[in-house]
């Protein structure tokens, strides 16, 4: 079985842990002068010199070897033909790594010289943060679920602040157990690892949806809907017109939008049909269905219908679906509904099941009235009501344009300065987007999975991509997704006796399953996992101040969402198996007076889940200098040499585990994987 992970807490900004003590801050400070107060100035004056005198030098020092290099490398290039070129070129890369640690060993020297310390590693957040979610939650927030009474239902407005932060590390709670591997992991989790409070069990609320065994907690495929979800997901398919739901895809049907999902059922099922399921649920201090969902192995971040539109582009999903969602789609003019318009692609599908829709409830003349007024906003939307089945409706969004110039009422069509493309938490537009965009093509008109997500140069010119450009980076990613698989191996089994002549093992082809991308690109890093028969999803990220091809990803059949990382990531802790970032240093670098590197990493640390890997790629420098900030994090980092040509390296952060002291320490990688299914 999985053992049990903890993090002992030691305090946190100004509210310290317990076992906290003042003392030892004190005693910590360098700059803390004698009991007497005498020689302390004296000392200060002589380390400040010794540093000043070493920081001098390392100037001089690195200065006459670049001149040096400069002028060797020249002579050397004075000769003729590729082939001296080539050996001046790798002479000269090999004296610059010679460089290179020349000045790293006199820093380190310099820092010793003047009685300095390394940075202070990163405190533990003390166990009431265990479930922290910036932006959405405060220690002030925290209470017990149980004293507030059944039916309560607690929502946040996303408010980010960049003072709002608390800068530590956020510890598993102490019975937290590695998450059971996909697919498995889709069944079943381990009930430590959610917050659920006792008051939710007795009241009953949950027991329709899941049921709690011990330490387990289980998810029949039946629980989410009355009829069970195989029985409901075939009703949708007829009511769109299809023979059964395996005949989703040819209809056009890749991603769907799932509002408030309950614990992500519906989406585990459109899994094993080749559909791709985001759910959004509103932050939860407790029940989470975002958190349950996710720790199932199955796409889901925190993003709710209130006054601000969600982190998607326009024309994004062929199916948005919300059964019993709690919204209420009759308020606000029908902005709900407009935003639901903005987000499906033309021919797109809205799947609504309500218990607003039964006969017995229309017997209510309030009802009724609610009823009617949805229709008619759905109406004015140019919406196609196709079927109703006892609580389930399917409205069809419309793909011709000169619908709309034929109401008479409803929301006007955005203007050319109304309409951005991948709006970032804006107030909710009331007019209908995407109509002047090259985007505006009707599902079943596109390439059907999996191969929509290999555009072709039609596709590509839709998003001012170039083929070339594209092409050449689908190969690099299919290359470095092989290079990071054979990194991997050698640091899982490192600990793994192996008998002279065999091979060396592979990782399980299900060693990870929730994946993020923080700086997505095209989303060929995704696009390669799949390729690698990795069976993977990916939260493709693209940063607000990054080149916007988030639009290009969910064309191409990915998930995705656009995000400042200088704000909190709207999840919770503990749900990814992997955080990737390529060229994100270099991104934030050329911003000036943003967030700090040390932020980003404590954020990255918040979500990976314990013994999740992190793969930073970037140039040697930047990379260099993550070397400090990531030892503030106890992490178990290695930094490998990538292209020598392109002076790139990799930062690498293995697996750990924390023991009850809170020290970080390498897990025993052997007895980690051996226990799991046959190897890939």
């Amino acid at each position: 079985m999985s053992r049990a992970l903890y993090r002992g807490a030691s305090g946190i900004g100004g509210k310290p842990a317990a076992g906290y003590d003042a003392a030892d801050e004190a005693r910590y400070d360098p700059k803390e002068p004698s009991e007497n107060g005498i020689g302390a100035g004296g000392r200060a004056r002589r380390r400040h010199l010794a540093a000043a005198a070493v920081k001098i030098g390392v100037l001089v020092l690195a200065a006459a070897a670049l001149v040096g290099s400069v002028a060797w490398a020249g002579s050397l290039y004075a000769g003729r033909g590729a082939a001296a070129a080539a050996a001046a070129a790798a002479a000269h890369r090999g004296y610059r790594r010679l460089q290179e640690q020349l000045v790293t060993d006199l820093l380190d020297i310099g820092e010793l010289a003047g009685g300095g310390v390394r940075a202070r590693e990163a405190e533990v957040c003390s166990p009431e943060y265990e479930n922290y979610v910036p932006c959405y939650y405060n220690v002030s927030d925290v209470v017990d679920v149980a004293d507030l009474g059944g039916g309560i239902v607690i929502s946040y407005e996303r408010q980010c602040t960049r003072d709002g932060k608390v800068p530590c590390l956020v510890a598993p709670p102490r019975s937290y157990r590695i998450p059971v591997r996909w697919p498995s992991g889709k069944g079943f989790i381990w009930k430590d690892n959610v917050r659920i409070s006792g008051q939710e069990f007795s009241s009953g609320s949950l027991f329709k949806r899941m049921m709690v065994e011990e330490d387990q907690i289980s998810f029949p495929s039946d629980a989410h809907m009355s009829d069970g979800v195989e029985d409901y997901a075939h009703q949708i398919a007829e009511m769109i017109g299809l023979r059964n739901e395996f005949n989703f895809n040819e209809a056009g049907v890749r991603t769907v939008l799932d509002i408030e999902c309950g614990f992500g059922t519906l989406g585990a099922h459109f899994f094993q049909r080749d559909l791709l399921t985001m759910c959004i649920a509103n932050y939860e201090a407790s029940g989470s269905q975002v958190q349950i969902t996710l720790e199932r192995g199955i796409p889901a971040m925190i993003g709710s219908f209130a006054s601000k539109q969600l982190p998607y582009p326009y024309l994004s999903f062929d199916m948005v679906h919300c059964a019993k969602c709690n919204i209420e789609w009759d308020k606000h003019d029908g902005g709900f509904l407009v935003e639901v318009d903005r987000l499906l692609r033309p021919s797109g599908y809205f799947v609504w099941t309500s218990n607003l829709n039964t006969h017995r409830a229309l017997r209510d003349k309030e009802n009724q009235k609610k009823w009617r007024t949805i229709h008619d906003f759905a109406d004015n939307l140019c919406w196609e009501m196709l079927s109703q089945q006892d609580e389930t409706i399917v409205w069809k969004k419309t793909n011709k344009l000169d619908c709309y110039s034929a109401r008479k009422s409803g929301p006007v069509l955005c203007g050319k300065n109304h309409d951005p493309e991948s709006p970032y938490y804006q107030p909710l537009n009331p007019c209908i987007a995407g109509t002047r965009s090259q985007r505006w093509i009707p599902i079943e008109h596109r390439t059907t999975w999996p191969s929509q997500a290999r555009l072709n140069s039609t596709e590509l010119d839709i998003h001012g991509v170039n083929s070339e450009d594209f092409a050449e980076n689908t190969a690099n990613w299919d290359s470095m997704v092989r290079n990071y698989w054979s990194l991997l191996s050698p640091l899982i089994f490192s600990d793994h006796p192996k008998r002279p002549g065999d091979e060396d093992p592979q990782p399980p082809f299900n060693m990870l399953r929730n994946v993020l991308d923080m700086n997505a690109h095209f989303g060929g890093f995704n696009a390669a996992l799949l390729k690698a028969r990795k069976s993977v999803w990916v939260m493709n990220v693209v940063p607000t101040n990054a080149p916007n091809y988030l639009p290009l990803i969910f064309y191409r059949g990915f998930i995705g969402v656009q995000h400042d990382w200088c704000e909190a990531f709207p999840t919770y802790p503990r749900t990814y198996d992997m955080v990737h970032a390529d060229g994100l240093l270099s991104l934030e670098k050329r911003q000036k007076h943003r967030c700090s590197t040390l932020d980003i990493f404590l954020e990255v640390d918040r979500i990976l889940r314990p013994e999740g890997w992190v793969i930073i790629r970037d140039t040697a420098p930047l990379i260099d200098a993550a070397r400090s900030v990531v030892s503030q994090l106890r992490w178990e980092a290695r930094i490998l040499d990538l292209d020598i040509a392109r002076d790139e390296k990799l930062l690498l952060r293995t697996e750990l585990s924390f023991n009850t002291r809170g020290v970080a320490q390498p897990t025993c990688h052997a007895s980690s994987w051996n226990r799991k299914v046959p190897l890939d």
